[in-house]
Formats: C-alpha cells, sequence, structure tokens
C-alpha cells in the first residue's frame, strides 16, 4: 500500500479547460488530466485528493472534487480562481 501511495503523490498533471455550463465558466473549477490514468475506475481512487498548482513564488491549492467523463479526467476545485492559461502544471500534494 505504501508504494501505492507514493506513485500517486509524484503524478503530475495539466490543466485542460475550466469547468462551463451553457452560459457561464466556473474559474474555480477546472478539468485536469493527469499521465498514465487511462480509465474512470483509475480516476476514482484520486477523488478527495489535494493538488497545488504553481505560479511565481504563488501556490494555489485545491481538491478532486469528482470525475469528468470516462477517460480519467478529473474535476477539481481551487480556492481562488485559476486565470492562466490552459496546459499549466498541476501536482498532487496530498
Amino acid at each position: 500500500m505504501n508504494s501505492s501511495k507514493n506513485v500517486l503523490e509524484k503524478l503530475e498533471g495539466v490543466i485542460v479547460n475550466y469547468r462551463m455550463g451553457p452560459k457561464a465558466q466556473r474559474p474555480k473549477e477546472c478539468v485536469i488530466q493527469f499521465r498514465g490514468v487511462k480509465s474512470a475506475n483509475e480516476a476514482a481512487r484520486l477523488i478527495g485528493r489535494k493538488v497545488a498548482v504553481t505560479v511565481g513564488k504563488r501556490v494555489i491549492r485545491g481538491k478532486i472534487v469528482a470525475v469528468h467523463g470516462k477517460n480519467g479526467l478529473f474535476r477539481a476545485r481551487f480556492r481562488k480562481g485559476v486565470s492562466w492559461q490552459m496546459g499549466t502544471q498541476v501536482r498532487i500534494t496530498g
């Protein structure tokens, strides 16, 4: 169990898109893709984990709240709005 936890701690991903509705874009929620996670079953293991984005000296923390679709994407909710370009690196912190 310990080795699988270490593997999960080292996962890095990218912001693919914001969560969007028919009329609004939600800047506090992003769709994230982690390398190596290819299915919804693998993705479900990471729900509730904490993530962080580093921009310069700032670290913005968030939490994985749900699976997005069936291809291993996640929805993460951040404390502050994420107002930068897609493709920003995200890492699991806890």
